[in-house]
């Protein structure tokens, strides 16, 4: 087998939970008078820091919003995910089943969220045991696109040739620029199929 781990991004490729962190937003931005559609969200929203984002929705106000004053309410923003994602872990069962059958190989989870927002909903997913290593945005000094995320990743999982697996540009960029190949998936209920389909020489590597 030509890879020897796997490492996985979180939200949209283990998780279906962009759907859950745009509700979230809205619920925060919209009595705030700041709009987000969906389309908005998929398309500059996602990859990138919680506050980064904030920043780009800022700049779309007249007159501009005030990012230090949309800040504080990020800490509800967080609760209100990790009370619904914990009630009902957004992981599809495929996901799960899939997880529990690599358990021979070393896995890790590479996201730009919070540890607050993965591990605990692993853990209640029952999958928290598949993976050797964890690591969140709060673990690194440069986020994605920056590739600091995934080989920090492979260090600590001792590999050399891991199979990156990811759903946003910034993912892809950061897995890249660590020299590892990407499997790029557009639907977290594709995942399984997708990756079985490389692991068994049947589907091509699509970055």
């Amino acid at each position: 087998m030509p890879f020897d781990s796997i490492l996985f991004d979180f939200d949209g490729v283990i998780a279906d939970s962009e759907g859950l962190h745009y509700q979230c937003w809205t619920e925060i931005l919209t009595p705030l008078g700041i709009p987000l559609d969906w389309d908005t969200y998929c398309a500059t929203c996602i990859g990138i820091t919680d506050r980064d984002m904030l920043e780009v929705l800022c700049r779309q106000t007249d007159p501009p919003y005030s990012l230090d004053d949309l800040w504080q309410h990020y800490p509800r923003k967080k609760q209100i995910f990790r009370d619904r994602a914990l009630a009902n872990p957004p992981i599809p069962a495929e996901t799960r089943a899939v997880l529990l059958e690599l358990g021979h190989m070393p896995l890790a989870v590479v996201s730009s969220s919070n540890h607050t927002e993965v591990e605990p909903v692993l853990e209640r997913a029952g999958i928290r045991q598949c993976f050797r290593e964890i690591v969140t945005g709060d673990r690194v000094t440069n986020r994605k696109p920056h590739p600091e995320p995934y080989l920090l990743a492979a260090r600590l999982l001792g590999v050399e040739r891991p199979l990156v697996v990811e759903d946003s540009d910034a993912g892809v960029a950061s897995g890249q620029a660590a020299g590892f190949p990407v499997l790029r998936i557009h639907d977290p209920y594709a995942l399984s199929r997708s990756l079985l389909g490389v692991l068994e020489g049947s589907k091509q590597i699509l970055i």
